[in-house]
């Protein structure tokens, strides 16, 4: 039974990575070196998520690139907000698309946070809010940028190109989605020229057929697999699955790892970036090995 499934699962992925190859559309390599160390959400374990202050603090740790989530407001804004609510993350209540940029600035985005788990609130009232996209790309020029699109909102994918183009930052950033609409729009609305990151749907595909040694069958118009290490119980990331992604010259981020000891074995294997909520702890582990070759 479990060679009959296995079958069939490879002859699935066959079929998908047929329709990968048929696939034309132009693809942007990252230029440059992007950063190991990608600050999920910025210091996220230090100062309320996906806000200026966290991403401030996420820098001077010693983070190279910024991942970040973004929403469309109602009238058209793009901001940096995980949810599809703004309950979770601040004081308010209700979806980011059904408010206008103004409402959404008059919540307390450090109220509900704690880093010790509910005693203290040291951002509480100190004037913390959702930013947008426009000004976390201007207040740190020099770094790199993921762009996770959150919401299929219409439009949204044409205006974060809009706040990439005005604010002059095509080359430094990577942008991804879970659905595979969403990246397949943005792909087409920036013509090929921003980088992007695989969907679900792409890294599924991959995986299959990296197990049956047939990733060179797949053009890739992705930069970068962005995977847990396991899903949903199956191990995703090994020697075999980076080899053959650096094969068809494609990175591996592996998302979200906050302990040294698996930093340092993702290294090892080769992994390309680590998002971390901890990027001091990274930053550490980085120095140490660069000491030590």
């Amino acid at each position: 039974m479990r060679r009959k499934h296995f079958v069939l699962i490879s002859l699935a992925g066959l079929a998908c990575s047929v329709a990968l190859i048929l696939r034309k559309g132009r693809r942007k390599t990252v230029g440059g070196e992007w950063p190991v160390n990608l600050a999920h959400r910025g210091a996220s374990s230090l100062a309320p998520e996906n806000t200026i202050e966290a991403f401030r603090l996420a820098v001077e740790a010693g983070a190279g690139g910024l991942e970040l989530d973004v929403h469309m407001t109602r009238d058209g804004h793009i901001v940096v907000i995980h949810d599809a609510t703004v309950d979770r993350t601040t004081d308010g209540a209700g979806p980011v698309s059904e408010m206008t940029l103004d409402e959404l600035r008059g919540f307390d985005t450090g109220h509900n946070f704690s880093p010790d788990g509910g005693p203290s609130h040291p951002y509480r009232g100190r004037g913390v809010r959702v930013p947008t996209l426009e000004e976390v790309l201007r207040e740190f020029p020099g770094v790199a940028v993921n762009i996770d699109i959150k919401a299929g909102h219409p439009g949204i994918e044409a205006a974060v190109l809009g706040v990439l183009r005005d604010a002059d930052a095509l080359g430094r950033v990577l942008v991804v989605s879970t659905p595979h609409a969403t990246v397949k729009r943005f792909r087409k609305v920036s013509g090929g020229h921003v980088s992007t990151g695989a969907t679900k749907w792409e890294i599924g595909v991959f995986y299959l057929l990296s197990r049956l040694r047939l990733e060179r069958l797949v053009r890739p118009a992705y930069d970068a697999l962005q995977v847990p290490l396991r899903h949903r119980g199956i191990r995703v990331v090994s020697l075999r699955f980076i080899r053959a992604a650096h094969d068809r010259g494609v990175r591996v981020d592996v998302w979200t790892i906050n302990q040294a000891g698996e930093m340092r074995r993702l290294l090892d294997l080769g992994a390309d970036v680590i998002m971390t909520d901890r990027p001091a702890t990274l930053a550490e582990v980085l120095k140490r090995r660069a000491e030590s070759s």
